[in-house]
């Protein structure tokens, strides 16, 4: 299942830090760096946790999956470049009870060209929960020219969580997807409209493509349609390009034929984090690490949310990421993280004076590549953490852009070390 990769790819950056050489994260990590354009393009129905030792996908069992053999494709409605359905038709009044797997299909299926063959479909109904689960639909299609894997599926974002912590849409910073090509463009009636060109494995710029388009409507439907080069995810190892253009692919979420499965979305599920931890806002954490870069450099690509920024420092010589995280309420979680047992490259622990701990690690990155990353990681006896790190590149499965990071140890050490970052404690609700 195309599922899968997306769950592995999660795993692995959210166990980046979960590990003995870089203490793990509070339990809202993959919230937190999601907000501000870090969603991966997984389905709706995955949820990641993060816990000191481990990652947990929360999502509901898929549906009983309807199979079809393969046939002939675009028996209705076929899809022709830049043809499709504008975003501001209004899907029906009436809401059926439900839209099946089968019927999920048959509309996926009746959008794609009719020169091609469909095989290995399968579909899922929508599920109220919670959790909610997406409905949606997966197939490959064939043409003399090849095969594509092509999946769809639909969700309603909730009103009462910002759109840029949930859901597909929007473009993904450099420093998370170094090798994405992303548009946005608004259309009229409110619609957004994010085009992207990809790989499927999101550190490299080899292999196979990945292509996808999110359309995300004023009321709050959510239209995704992928497309894998060469057959299913993970299914071809060369670089063809898709069989549909990303006009096609427009096409196939814009279309009025799936109106009457956004009609039978179930209201969405109150997700709001009332009870979550207390976070710092994106603003402040910009704000305050700015203060300590060299006015001498430039920034770009500032990628801020809850208690994460994230930006690109460039002091002429070449880019550097550099990042700070704040946390609170992380003594037990870090328990046996703080020192240097087990961690590769360079690292020295200390407890100061008054309680506090702090961790400098020098390390090769873990995405691959010659790319070096520092960090500092600061422990406060009341339980306030901040993690300043910065790599020699744009991102840290980049390119090396320099032969090392832009600030020194020291300079990184006194961006941990800056209490601004968890001066006070925000109110718990938002």
């Amino acid at each position: 299942m195309s599922l899968d990769k997306d769950l592995e790819t999660l795993v692995a950056r959210a166990m980046r830090r979960a590990t003995g050489e870089f203490p793990p994260h509070s339990a809202d990590l993959v919230q937190r760096s999601v907000a501000r354009g870090r969603r991966m393009r997984w389905y709706a129905t995955a949820r990641i946790a993060v816990t000191a030792a481990a990652v947990v996908a929360v999502g509901g069992t898929l549906m009983a999956t309807d199979t079809f053999g393969g046939h002939r494709a675009g028996t209705r409605d076929q899809v022709r470049p830049g043809a499709g359905a504008r975003s501001g038709e209004q899907p029906p009044s009436h809401a059926p009870s439900s839209v099946s797997g089968e019927e999920m299909v048959r509309t996926l299926e009746s959008l794609l060209p009719a020169d091609g063959t469909v095989s290995a479909a399968s579909g899922r109904a929508s599920e109220a929960g919670p959790p909610f689960v997406a409905p949606m639909a997966k197939l490959t299609y064939s043409t003399a020219k090849g095969s594509s894997g092509i999946d769809v599926t639909l969700a309603r974002l909730d009103p009462g969580i910002p759109d840029d912590q949930q859901g597909d849409g929007g473009c993904l910073p450099v420093e998370v997807r170094p090798y994405d090509t992303c548009t946005t463009e608004r259309l009229p009636g409110g619609a957004v409209l994010n085009t992207t060109r990809s790989f499927t494995y999101p550190s490299s710029d080899t292999g196979q493509k990945r292509w996808y388009v999110v359309l995300t409507k004023a009321d709050g439907v959510q239209l995704t349609v992928q497309e894998f080069g060469g057959g299913d995810e993970k299914g071809s190892s060369g670089g063809a390009d898709p069989l549909l253009s990303i006009d096609q692919l427009t096409s196939i979420v814009r279309s009025p034929a799936w109106n009457k499965a956004a009609t039978a979305l179930p209201a969405p599920h109150d997700g709001s984090p009332s009870a979550a931890k207390p976070r710092v806002s994106g603003a402040r954490m910009t704000r305050v690490l700015k203060s300590h870069l060299p006015r001498t450099g430039t920034v770009s690509d500032v990628n801020a949310g809850d208690g994460l920024v994230q930006l690109v420092y460039d002091d002429g010589h070449g880019r550097s990421m550099v990042e700070a995280d704040a946390q609170y309420d992380m003594t037990a979680p870090l328990t046996g993280h703080m020192g240097c047992a087990g961690v590769p490259g360079h690292c020295e622990a200390t407890t100061l004076a008054d309680g506090t701990r702090v961790k400098k690690v020098q390390r090769h990155s873990e995405k691959g590549g010659a790319a070096q990353v520092w960090l500092v990681d600061v422990l406060y006896p009341d339980g306030r953490r901040v993690v300043a790190q910065e790599v020699n590149s744009y991102a840290e499965s980049g390119p090396v852009t320099r032969p090392r990071p832009a600030l020194d140890m020291a300079e990184l050490q006194s961006i941990a070390r800056d209490g601004r970052f968890v001066a006070d404690r925000p109110a718990r609700t938002r």
